[in-house]
């Protein structure tokens, strides 16, 4: 498994579809954002959550494509569908190793952009704690859809038409535990449906994602 998770961590960097690409999009649509709505303070402040969240879902959505596709071009698939490890560790360990590459620097980087967008001192805790807890979901949400369009010629857009309606519920509770957090307010219920989606996904999709792979392998 390690063996695994280091060689996809290696080819989510090499292949120019996860860190530099995310953080790259990330940083372009919060830098825009200020131009195309003004330059108001109090209107960035109120909608800065929103948007680091927005930014950050898209990021990820950028290179959920290739985290099966460049397996499945060279035959790796098939030799991993033969391997020891389940199938569903091998998905969790595609899953973990798209999330370190892509979601854990939107992490990161995260409060360093809020400081473009006004967002108020208490929303940098609030803003890197709900990404650090949702953005797992969307890996692994991503990561499911990739297994349903593996193989699928030019499948990037039916992949992003896919994986989006999915990401709506962990983008609202997200978005809502960064936008209370910032104004002050309590966290606790949209904070508690967050982590809720997180666990939820990552119990459940690894083995609906394995039973795709096995009929997509057939």
């Amino acid at each position: 498994m390690i063996a695994l998770l280091t060689r996809d961590l290696r080819l989510g960097v090499r292949a120019g579809g996860g860190f530099g690409l995310g953080l790259a999009f990330f940083l372009i649509v919060t830098v825009l954002v200020p131009f195309s709505i003004g330059p108001e303070s109090a209107l960035l402040a109120r909608i800065a959550p929103g948007i680091l969240w927005l930014g950050a879902l898209l990021a990820c959505l950028l290179s959920l494509d290739r985290i099966l596709a460049l397996d499945w071009e060279d035959g790796s698939l098939d030799l991993l569908a033969t391997a020891p490890l389940p199938m569903e560790g091998i998905v969790s360990i595609k899953a973990l190793a798209h999330w370190i590459t892509t979601g854990l620097p939107l992490v990161l980087v995260a409060p360093a952009l809020g400081v473009l967008l006004n967002l108020p001192g208490p929303g940098y805790l609030w803003v890197t704690a709900s990404l650090l807890l949702g953005t797992p979901a969307l890996s692994v949400i991503g990561t499911f859809g990739a297994a349903l369009t593996v193989g699928i010629k030019r499948g990037g857009l039916l992949l992003s038409l896919l994986v989006l309606p999915l990401y709506v519920p962990t983008l609202i509770f997200g978005a809502e535990v960064a936008r209370r957090g910032a104004a002050g307010l309590e966290v606790v219920t949209p904070l508690t449906m967050l982590a809720g989606i997180t666990f939820g996904v990552i119990a459940l999709l690894p083995f609906a994602s394995a039973a795709v792979l096995r009929i997509n392998l057939r």
